[in-house]
């Protein structure tokens, strides 16, 4: 399978998710103005990447951590030099001046970093091979890294490129603020009561970030992703639903720890017939938080989980055209800590309701309009 295109017109977003889903193994290549990028895919995880926008190689994020020397360092880019298709990371691990397992850990957090590059990157051209190899010669990329022996997940990357991103974003502003002297608290209530403002609570400092995002989402993929990463900041772990006439389906998740965790959560199909407690629900089409009462279905989603059953939980439909269209499930069952305040997702949820029905829209109009261009086809002149 060959998948082509423009980052203009196909989101980092669907082409991970493309990708992911269909299990696939191949390179993707990124051309943007900003460089290029490679990121490698086995069976729709990611084991490697590097763009042109990270300085140095993986040889030289181990020298910058002080885990290898620098005269290390440079015999492996003098080897490298005779053997150009062995990457500086593999000649180090030859000459044992670094162990496996710390190449690994190298590894994915150059490919967390190299992701978010990405992230930052609209405007480009795309290439899926399944056989990498085909676009190997044509990299323009100092070195291929190291591939880590168990991927990661494409969704867990976005989130936490995402992540990076929304951090960065507030440090940039805290920035700002001390260049110019000017801070909240100047001139507002605090300096007039001679006290200070309570500290933000996460759901409310989250809804601020994300909620401009979600104005103008790429794709219903992109606002699935909004939600698990609005909802990360809250809660231990998640699992958000397509909800159905008859059923639930999984669609995403973060935070459970069980393998091929997003595999096996798209492959969860949930009878609502067989749980009166989530059917009560999505017919009520209210926030729930609380206990979760046992029912055949509701024993078989912990169950799948992992885990013991958690002490409280919170369970938010997603409303778009009338109707609920997702549900969203969250615990703290790992820790058991308390459930923390909601109303900051609960009103990004609803949010996200709304941009659903405006990617729904959207498409329909684009379809309508391909429609009417194949009954119309332009005319000829004679």
């Amino acid at each position: 399978m060959s998948l082509v295109g423009r980052l203009e017109d196909l989101a980092l977003s669907d082409i991970f998710q493309i990708l992911s889903i269909g299990k696939k193994t191949g390179m993707l290549v990124i051309n943007g103005a900003a460089g290029t990028a490679m990121i490698v895919f086995r069976n729709g995880l990611v084991v490697r990447a590097e763009t042109t926008a990270l300085n140095g190689t993986l040889g030289h994020d181990l020298l910058n951590s002080g885990v290898i020397k620098e005269s290390a360092l440079q015999m492996a880019l003098e080897v490298k030099k005779k053997l150009p298709a062995k990457s500086v990371a593999e000649i180090l691990f030859d000459l044992g001046a670094v162990n496996k397992d710390t190449l690994e850990k190298a590894s994915k957090k150059r490919i967390e970093k190299a992701v978010y590059h990405l992230l930052l990157w609209h405007e480009g051209d795309f290439q899926f091979e399944l056989d990498d190899l085909e676009l190997k010669d044509s990299l323009h990329i100092e070195d291929m890294g190291w591939e880590v022996s168990k991927g990661i997940s494409p969704e867990y990357l976005l989130m936490e490129g995402a992540r990076v991103y929304d951090e960065s974003a507030q440090q940039e502003f805290v920035s700002n603020e001390e260049l110019t002297g000017e801070t909240a608290e100047e001139g507002g209530w605090e300096s007039d009561w001679g006290g200070h403002g309570a500290a933000e609570r996460k759901d409310i400092s989250a809804l601020k970030s994300l909620t401009q995002e979600l104005r103008f989402p790429n794709s219903a993929s992109e606002i699935t992703l909004l939600i698990l990463r609005f909802a990360s900041d809250i809660f231990q772990r998640g699992v958000l639903f397509i909800a159905g006439e008859k059923e639930i389906t999984g669609l995403g998740q973060f935070g459970l720890e069980i393998e091929r965790a997003d595999e096996k959560i798209r492959e969860t199909a949930l009878p609502l017939k067989d749980s009166p407690f989530l059917t009560k629900i999505i017919n009520e089409a209210n926030s729930y938080k609380g206990q979760i009462e046992k029912d055949k279905i509701t024993e078989m989603m912990i169950k799948e989980f992992g885990g013991g059953w958690p002490s409280e939980v919170g369970i938010f439909p997603v409303i778009a055209e009338g109707r609920v269209a997702a549900m969203l499930y969250c615990d703290n069952a790992p820790t058991g800590e308390p459930i923390a305040e909601t109303e900051g997702l609960e009103i990004f949820i609803s949010q996200a309701g709304l941009a659903f029905e405006k990617a729904l829209l959207q498409r329909r109009l684009n379809e309508m309009q391909r429609t009417m261009e194949n009954k119309n086809p332009p005319l000829t002149p004679l």
